[in-house]
């Protein structure tokens, strides 16, 4: 028998969100971003959510050729391109467009010797000061591309810092595009560089491709809720009380005893904690459904189980339902609440979790 901790993925949310990130970019394609396992969803599911999209992205070779292997025949991006310069045959072999970001891959290409063709997408640094070429080197990058006779395809890209904050003063938006387009001034190949925050808030930044990530799965990229964006939860991660306890004044739960009771309660014991991926760190008064009641969650969460506040939720016994997030419960609620991002939550599910179709 398995623990009541389950994962339901809903195929229905991904493919409604994957039309909400089109119908925000209606003239562009649309790369649907299936790293880290799909965001913590599975690369099947992927597949099957965004089969209408026109290309998947990760960053993640092996899981580049197990989208071949589940019959994904449309174009496929490696965001972080070739990790070495053997790993050039293969992505040619599959048929993997990549992208270039360093000098080093460059020499790689040079030197390989490849017939072809190869689709590539150039990476500038437009003030994020993580992978790219600098807007002053980034020609020069392009035009050493242009003459591999094995690049058939050269996409100019690039990435936003602060999409969902444009006006940041660190790195305001308009800064990075002032930059990408003296980077690109006379280049009239397609440009990419739309995220989730762009696709969703800046319809003026026109894009030939967008590459939609966060927003896929349900969870915000800030500037708004999830709902106010009309994206709906794809995971939904539930579980059941194991247990009941009766807390008195003064009575501490769980352990350090970071949490004492101030006066008589219920606590429930919840089976989930940080080794299926339920955030540590979340502290007291982070929010939980039980029988559809929202609660708190009381004292330190455990490897495998953690306690909420039961005193108001009728009729909450051993076998009640519990959200953790997902429908009726934002996971960008929880994820704020213990000081941390739904992406980090949706990505640190556990293996030993079990994971079904809605």
């Amino acid at each position: 028998m398995p623990r009541p901790l389950v994962a339901t993925i809903d195929i229905s949310a991904l493919q409604h969100n994957l039309r909400i990130a089109k119908s925000h970019a209606p003239e562009a394609k649309i790369w649907a971003v299936v790293k880290a396992n799909a965001y913590g969803h599975g690369l099947e599911r992927g597949v099957r959510g965004f089969a209408e999209a026109d290309g998947l992205a990760l960053i993640e070779p092996e899981n580049a050729l197990r989208l071949r292997e589940l019959g994904w025949q449309k174009p496929i991006l490696l965001l972080e391109g070739i990790f070495d310069a053997a790993d050039l045959e293969t992505v040619a072999r599959a048929k993997l467009d990549f992208a270039v970001h360093c000098i080093e891959q460059i020499v790689w290409l040079e030197q390989a010797g490849l017939s072809g063709p190869l689709n590539v997408h150039l990476k500038m640094n437009s003030g994020m000061n993580r992978l790219g070429f600098k807007p002053e080197a980034y020609r020069a990058a392009y035009l050493r591309l242009q003459a591999i006779p094995a690049v058939r395809k050269i996409t100019l890209m690039t990435h936003f810092a602060n999409a969902d904050d444009p006006l940041n003063p660190g790195l305001p938006l308009q800064q990075q595009m002032q930059q990408f387009e003296q980077g690109v001034a006379d280049l009239n190949d397609e440009r990419s560089i739309a995220n989730s925050a762009a696709d969703l808030m800046h319809p003026e930044l026109k894009s030939d491709w967008v590459r939609p990530g966060i927003m896929l799965y349900g969870a915000s990229p800030g500037g708004a809720s999830a709902e106010q964006f009309g994206l709906k939860p794809a995971m939904t991660l539930s579980s059941k009380i194991i247990g009941v306890q009766r807390v008195g004044a003064g009575e501490a739960v769980g352990y350090g005893s970071r949490f004492v009771a101030a006066a008589p309660m219920v606590v429930g014991v919840v089976a989930c904690g940080y080794a299926d991926g339920y955030p540590r760190h979340a502290p007291n008064g982070t929010p939980v459904l039980v029988n559809g009641v929202r609660t708190v969650t009381v004292g330190r969460v455990s490897m495998d189980m953690f306690s909420v506040d039961l005193s108001h939720v009728p009729g909450a016994a051993v076998g009640s339902a519990v959200t953790l997030w997902g429908n009726g419960l934002p996971i960008d609620e929880v994820a704020h609440a213990a000081g941390t991002i739904g992406y980090e939550l949706m990505c640190a599910l556990a293996a030993r979790v079990r994971v079904v179709d809605l």
